[in-house]
């Protein structure tokens, strides 16, 4: 244990040089006069749409610029006013595509904004869902955090004809999850895999959506205080265990134990998913943690070597991409050297995907190796 706690203290001492950072000076010129303000949001800060540290400042009634220190790599954003209803967008209204940044040097950026989503009627799409995608509650009382969240669960094909229990997996970011009807870009579509995978042979499971709490979403998901305010992460995961749980397991035919039942996000998701199969280690038996913002929680390293006799035969699955930024794949694997020390666990396995980014679409992809790590044991 004291080899242990010796070599996480180490790697807690890593210096920043290896995860280098680069001035960026960015400067947006905007067509219109507006009066909100405007934000870039990026994987460098959980695409909040309205993070105070990432205010542009003005320059004149059409100039705003804001200088960035950020690890170098690669990095997506957009710029807003403050939401996601009012990001960027092409001139005749349309979503453009993330920016890129690759970042190894000192950069200038000059950007030019051609019109803002907000000035054109949005057409709000009606989604539909396989049959087999159920809302569980549009509005269920967490009682910890006094707030009300939808919940959404995905039964496999047999489930109805069937008498058999099923294991579980509960995973942040609800809304994300499932494949809709129109197809969105920023979607897991897990039910598409699963169904897939089962098809041919995989193991059948329920799986658990949970909403995030939209800008609450940086406190709901991390277990302590950081600058985006009082972390409610504790009392999010003590939901998960106490209230929610209980509810399914009780609603639904499922197999109760720990071997049975996963836990699974990204980025915040992630971080919220790794807290709580510590937390909890009787009641989550694996983990799913893509491209967790462990960033945002330097607390984490330590919880960890203080828990690590709770997460004995844990079966934990860490992947994330070189695209994310060299930051993240260094945080990652202080993580994962600290529960498996030696690399001879199999049950804790880490990857780096050299094409991953910070989207759906790679969690989608990686989504599949995962179920297939926590079905065979």
């Amino acid at each position: 244990m004291l080899k242990l706690i010796f070599k996480a203290i180490l790697l807690s001492l890593i210096p920043f040089a290896l995860t280098a950072q680069v001035k960026v000076y960015v400067t947006v010129h905007i067509s219109k006069r507006t009066v909100d303000s405007l934000f870039i949001a990026g994987n460098f800060n959980d695409w909040n749409p309205k993070n105070k540290a990432f205010n542009l400042e003005q320059k004149d009634s059409l100039t705003y610029f804001i200088e960035l220190n950020l690890p170098k790599g690669n990095h997506e954003f957009k710029i807003t006013r403050g939401n996601w209803d009012k990001v960027e967008s092409q001139i005749d209204g349309k979503p453009i595509a993330n920016r890129g940044l690759n970042l190894h040097v000192d950069t200038v950026m000059d950007l030019r904004i051609a019109d803002w989503a907000d000035n054109f009627k949005q057409v709000k799409e009606e989604y539909r869902f396989g049959d087999h995608i159920q809302v569980v509650d549009s509005a269920f009382y967490m009682p910890q955090l006094n707030k009300y969240r939808k919940i959404w669960v995905y039964l496999p094909k047999s489930y109805k004809n069937s008498k058999k229990k099923y294991p579980v997996i509960y995973m942040q970011d609800g809304q994300n999850l499932f494949h809709s009807n129109p197809a969105r870009n920023n979607e897991w579509a897990v039910d598409s895999v699963m169904d897939s995978l089962i098809s041919t042979g995989a193991k059948e499971m329920i799986v658990i959506g949970i909403d995030h709490g939209g800008n609450d979403r940086l406190k709901e998901y991390n277990p302590y205080d950081s600058q985006y305010g009082k972390g409610e992460g504790k009392a999010y995961a003590a939901f998960l265990v106490e209230t929610l749980k209980p509810f399914i397991d009780q609603k639904y035919r499922t197999l109760k134990d720990a071997k049975n039942t996963s836990i699974a996000g990204s980025s915040m998701g992630a971080l919220i998913s790794m807290y709580a199969i510590a937390e909890y280690p009787k009641v989550f038996g694996s983990a799913g943690i893509f491209s967790p913002a462990f960033w945002l929680a330097p607390k984490i390293y330590t919880d960890l070597t203080e828990r690590l006799p709770g997460l004995k035969n844990k079966r934990i699955f860490f992947v994330a991409g070189d695209k994310e930024g060299s930051s993240m794949i260094l945080d990652m694997k202080k993580v994962f050297t600290i529960l498996n020390p030696d690399g001879f666990n199999k049950n804790v396995v880490f990857t780096a995907r050299e094409d991953g980014k910070h989207s759906e679409w790679f969690w989608h992809r990686e989504f599949v190796p995962f179920y297939r790590f926590i079905a065979t044991h």
